[in-house]
Parts: structure tokens; C-alpha cells; sequence
């Protein structure tokens, strides 16, 4: 008997060279509408899909495939004599290869301004029913969901007759992940469209950027996914000019270093360095390289080997300097060709290019958590204060109040507990990541640098006593900014009064887990 391929794709890619190379192989071609047309165009016979199911394509082709004489031939057992009897009984013949792919969905839905309507009438029905049988029936029948396999699926034919078992199996198990996938994408489509953040039903999908060396540690393995849709400013964007492949550290630090510098407005260059997540350095200046020594200089040691992220342009001067000691990755939405040239001339340092840099974060985004056996999700932490208020007898002046939202933009950034010290535009002293709030701000004094006298400081969360307030004043602290909300903010604040320390509430705190 003559084998049957049924051929039905909106993506036409390399379509008439396999179609060719079946019909050479002896295959009876079956097609639909468009991609029947585009086969008998190029001299390729075509049986048409009406002819195999004696009913017309109808309902402005919404309805061809869904037919006994296709999903029969496709999910009978070969070795199973009741069902061959029975598709000879019916006049059916057995369909032994399908190629199929999907109607544009995420395509469709990307488009500026697509209506719901649009988006609806690129649901594939008829497809994934298709897929579906013919993968349930893989032993019998080989599909063929991505145009990649074109090539490895003639040649195994042409080689052996036939389709191995084990190909087939691999070409099923690809078409229930494409499958899935798209309709997780639908899905999803419709919960944003209802406005539904949390779900009964999450379903998540993402697409592979790449495979990654190894993950946190050599032993372990990683890859990198991207979500489906355009994310400006985010890392999955960004243009890698020079250097090594990113490793999953560098994604996650650099990932850390957008999310912060995403803080601040651009209007002003500010330089952030990041080292395991946490930032080490950030400066604000009026140019790329006062913004660049701020940070560099707030913590010289910590820098090596860390992210540098910029929101502006990256000059000769400030590469110079940069490529002084050892970094292993820099972002920027522009270089200078002369800046280009040395970062270049460091043949392992990873150089990203990034448009939109310090845009806005999408307020769909969520943060997700893997926990043993499950999943916490939750909004991304895209607010900055609540009902920002003075709170004790001295009050901050503007340059003061400047520095104190400066030092809160960074400490959102800090893994609990977390300090910020910081003056001027610069980060003075960080302690990230304490078991308990005291440590922290000791680390952050300790760690400086410079003279803290007339510095400012910020609390990720409120003082639970008033050892740290007494701690900064002893430091040379002149203003703190913290959450407020302890059930001892008293005593903080008699503390505050007592040192002549200015202290500003903003009734939202930042944990970072």
C-alpha cells in the first residue's frame, strides 16, 4: 500500500523541498487550503483534504481535518487486526506521516493592538487535534511539529525506508511539549485579558535562550528560558557584543544590577556594581565616570569580579578605568566606538548592550519561588514607599531627604536584613543579608570606607530596639529612613531625639529573601 503524508503548515519553511522529497519517495502528498497551493504551485500532486474526507472545507476553513477518514487513518494500530479490518470496512486508508504546524498564536498576540477577535481566529483547532492522534499513535505514525526535522526525517527515509522507532518517539514527545506550550500561551492570554493575576490553574511557559555551562556550582546543570513576549530592558533583550557566553551567575547578578538600576530615573548617569546578587557600589554623578568612581570607590575590594550596569552611554575614560581590574561583565545601552575598542582589547569580559536599560518594569511581572514540592508567586516588588513622613524632632533638608530616597532606592535591593549607608550620590557602606537587623548596620559601618559624618542610612525593615539608631549615631549617621511599624518605633524615635538624629517613615518595607 502507498504511503500517505498529510501535510497542513502556516509556517512554510522549507515545506516544498520535504514535500518533494516525499513524493520522489513514493508518498502520496495530503494537504489543506493554503499549503495546498503552495505545493501545487511548485509541481508537487496534491490530494486535497476533501477528497480523503468527502466534505468540503467549510466555515471559512475553520472546519477540514476534523473527520473519521483523518483521525481514523491516523490512530488505528498497525498490529491490531480489529482495526484494520475496520478501516477497510469504511474505506480508510492509514495516514503515515503528518507534518503540522500551528496557526500564528503567540505571533498574533505580540502584535501592537491586536483585537480579541484576531486573536481567537489564530486559535488552531484542527492542528493540535492532529498532533495529538498522531503522537498517541507514534509506533505507527511519525509527526513532524518543527521544520528543523525536515532534513534528519528525509534522510532517514531515503536511508531506511522508513522512520525509526525511536525517532518517532523523540518527534511525539517534542509535539505534546509544542502542544503544551501553546496552549499554556493561550491560557495565560486569557488571564491577563480577564485580569486574573492568581489563577486556580497556573500554567507556565517559556521558551529556551540557550543551555548554560553548568548552574551555581560546576556539579550542577542549568539553562536559560525567556518569557513569551517582548520584555524591554530586560535581560533576554540584551545584545552580547564581545566576550564569553553568559553563565547562570552572570544572569542572575546582572539580572540583580537592571532590577536596581530600574530604580532610578535616567536623568542622571548612575553606575551600580553588583557581586552574588547584592550590590557592592552605586553611584550617581553628571557624568558616566563620576558616576563610575562613586561606585568603584564605594567598595573597591568588592567590585572584582562583579557586574558593572550603567543607564547611560560608556565613554573612553570611564572602559579605561573599568578595564583597570578584573570584571566580568558590563551592560550599557551604548558604548563609544573608542570605549568599545578597550573594552574589547580583555578577551573573557562579557560586554551586553541593552536599549531601554533603566525602563520601567512591567507591572504583570511576577517573582516566582520554587519551594520543595511547590510554588510560591507574588507580585514583583514595583512600589517604592507608601506615606513618606518625619518622625522625630529634627527634620531632614532637601540634600538630606535626596541622599535618604537614594540610600531606600538601594536597600530595596539588598538581601535581608539589609543597611545602606550613603552620601553625596554614593554608597557609603552596605550590609546585606544579617540574621538580625544590629549586625547588619555594624557590617555597613565596619565596611566603609569614608567618613560617615553626615551620612544617611537606610533600614530595609523597621528597628525592632534602638540599638541601631545608637549604633549610627556613633558612626556619625545624621539621618535614617526606615519602614516604620515596630511595636518599639517609640523607643526609636526617643532615640533619634535624644542623638539629634533626623528619622523619616515610609510605611512600606522591603524584604528581600
Amino acid at each position: 500500500m502507498r504511503k500517505r503524508a498529510l501535510i497542513s503548515v502556516s509556517n512554510k519553511e522549507g515545506i516544498v523541498e520535504l514535500a518533494k522529497g516525499l513524493e520522489q519517495l513514493g508518498f502520496e502528498v495530503i494537504s489543506t487550503g493554503g499549503t495546498a497551493r503552495v505545493l501545487e504551485e511548485a509541481g508537487i500532486t496534491v490530494t486535497s483534504i476533501s477528497e480523503v474526507t468527502g466534505f468540503p472545507e467549510c466555515l471559512d476553513g475553520r472546519v477540514k481535518t476534523l473527520h473519521p477518514n483523518i483521525h481514523a487513518g491516523l490512530l488505528a494500530k498497525r498490529d491490531n487486526c480489529q482495526h484494520m479490518k475496520q478501516l477497510e470496512e469504511l474505506n480508510i486508508k492509514p495516514i503515515d506521516l503528518v507534518v503540522i504546524n500551528l496557526y500564528p498564536f503567540k505571533e498574533t498576540i505580540q502584535k501592537p493592538g491586536v483585537s480579541l477577535e484576531e486573536a481567537i481566529e489564530n486559535i488552531d483547532i484542527g492542528g493540535p487535534t492532529m498532533l495529538r492522534a498522531a503522537a498517541k499513535n507514534y509506533q505507527d505514525v511519525a509527526v513532524v511539529v518543527d521544520p528543523a526535522d525536515y532534513g534528519s526525517i528525509l534522510k532517514e527515509l531515503r536511508e531506511k525506508g522508513e522512520v525509526s522507532l525511536e525517532t518517532k518517539f523523540e518527534l511525539c514527545a517534542k509535539v505534546f511539549m509544542h502542544t503544551a506550550h501553546y496552549d499554556a500561551l493561550i491560557t495565560d492570554y486569557f488571564s491577563r485579558k480577564k485580569g486574573v493575576d492568581f489563577p486556580n490553574y497556573l500554567t507556565l511557559t517559556y521558551e529556551k535562550v540557550q543551555d548554560l555551562r553548568y548552574g551555581e556550582n560546576p556539579h550542577q546543570r542549568a539553562a536559560f528560558y525567556r518569557e513569551i513576549g517582548k520584555r524591554e530592558g530586560s535581560l533576554v533583550e540584551a545584545q552580547q557584543l564581545h566576550g564569553k557566553e553568559l553563565s547562570f551567575n552572570n544572569i542572575n547578578d546582572t539580572n540583580g544590577a537592571l532590577d536596581l538600576l530600574k530604580e532610578f530615573e535616567p536623568t542622571k548617569p548612575v553606575v551600580i556594581g553588583v557581586k552574588h546578587t547584592n550590590p557592592c557600589g552605586v553611584g550617581m554623578g553628571d557624568t558616566v565616570y563620576e558616576a563610575w568612581q562613586k561606585a568603584y570607590q564605594a567598595d573597591p575590594v568588592s567590585i572584582f569580579g562583579g557586574i558593572v550596569a550603567a543607564n547611560c552611554e560608556v565613554d573612553e575614560k570611564t572602559a579605561k578605568e573599568i578595564n583597570d581590574i578584573f570584571i566580568e561583565i558590563v551592560v550599557a545601552p551604548s558604548y563609544t566606538e573608542g570605549a568599545l575598542e578597550i573594552l574589547k582589547s580583555k578577551k573573557n569580559i562579557r560586554i551586553l548592550k541593552l536599549d531601554n536599560i533603566a525602563g520601567v518594569r512591567s507591572s504583570s511581572m511576577m517573582d516566582l519561588k520554587k519551594v520543595n514540592g511547590g510554588l510560591l508567586v507574588q507580585d514583583s516588588d514595583l512600589l517604592l514607599l507608601d506615606d513618606l513622613k518625619v518622625v522625630t524632632r529634627e527634620k531632614p533638608d532637601a540634600e538630606t531627604l535626596g541622599d535618604l530616597l537614594f540610600a531606600w532606592r538601594v536597600v530595596k535591593h539588598i538581601k535581608s536584613n539589609g543597611i545602606v549607608l550613603a552620601k553625596d550620590g554614593q554608597t557609603l557602606g552596605i550590609g546585606p543579608g544579617q540574621v538580625n537587623r544590629i549586625w547588619a548596620v555594624e557590617n555597613a559601618i565596619r565596611q566603609s570606607r569614608k567618613d560617615l559624618k553626615g551620612a544617611v542610612m537606610a533600614s530595609d525593615a523597621f528597628f525592632p530596639f534602638p540599638d541601631c539608631v545608637e549604633a549610627a549615631a556613633k558612626a556619625g549617621i545624621k539621618a535614617i529612613i526606615q519602614p516604620g511599624g515596630s511595636l518599639k518605633d517609640e523607643e526609636s524615635i526617643q532615640a533619634a531625639d535624644r542623638l539629634g538624629i533626623a528619622m523619616v517613615f515610609t510605611g512600606m518595607r522591603h524584604f528581600k529573601h
